[in-house]
């Protein structure tokens, strides 16, 4: 059995142990490539990163597909990956895409933008979003304002931050004033690699039920 299919078998478990099974939702994923990311892509643990989330988009989402972007101070919007296209990914699609800017300064609020405009502007849906964002610390401050104004939309924000740098600005995601409801959620992993799979479905998933059913009760969703 593939890696994939083991992964997808995980996932449907946590999804029904969270009474999740039944659910619909787009996936997206935005992947951090700044210059301290660097070690991470050339090792191919980010690979794997694309690998775990394809697994809960594959479940989700009608057409398994993956959304993908990377950012430093500028973005790409990526082709989806899926289960045909997800080996060789990262090289492929990010590091040997000359088009695809890497290795600089992060600038979240730049990626975030386009992200609510792909979803809300471009490609609306009756379906949530489910959006996972890697960071690997030094988020700006302005990531608080596309969340503020996507806090009436159906995107759900669930931002990991990974390595042992500063994630102030994601730890005080809870506290956030000014939202229509709390749509972002954050948690740490020191070591991407160490961390099961069973573990991080777990705690990716963990707070997504809420939010369906405070946006569903406060009509964001249907």
């Amino acid at each position: 059995m593939s890696s994939i299919s083991l992964r997808k078998e995980k996932v449907g478990i946590i999804l029904e142990k969270k009474k999740l099974a039944n659910e619909k939702a787009r996936v997206g994923l935005v992947l951090d490539i700044s210059g301290s990311m660097r070690s991470l892509y050339k090792s191919g643990e980010v690979q794997k990163v694309v690998e775990r989330v394809l697994a809960v988009a594959s479940q989700f989402d009608d057409d398994g597909a993956l959304d993908v972007w990377v950012y430093d101070n500028e973005f790409s919007r990526l082709p989806a990956a899926t289960e045909k296209n997800f080996e060789g990914y990262v090289d492929l699609y990010i590091l040997n895409n000359e088009s695809v800017h890497k290795f600089g300064r992060n600038d979240e609020p730049k990626v975030m933008e386009d992200v609510i405009q792909k979803y809300i502007r471009e490609d609306s849906s009756e379906n949530p979003v489910f959006l996972v964002f890697i960071n690997d610390g030094g988020c700006k401050p302005g990531i608080k304002k596309p969340i503020v104004q996507s806090s009436d939309k159906p995107i759900f924000w669930q931002f990991i931050g990974v390595g042992d740098s500063n994630f102030d600005v994601l730890k005080k995601l809870d506290a956030m004033e000014g939202r229509f409801i709390d749509n972002a959620n954050f948690f740490h992993i020191l070591e991407v690699e160490k961390m099961s799979d069973d573990d991080l479905y777990n705690e990716l998933l963990n707070e997504f039920p809420m939010w369906l059913k405070e946006a569903r009760e406060k009509r964001v969703l249907k």
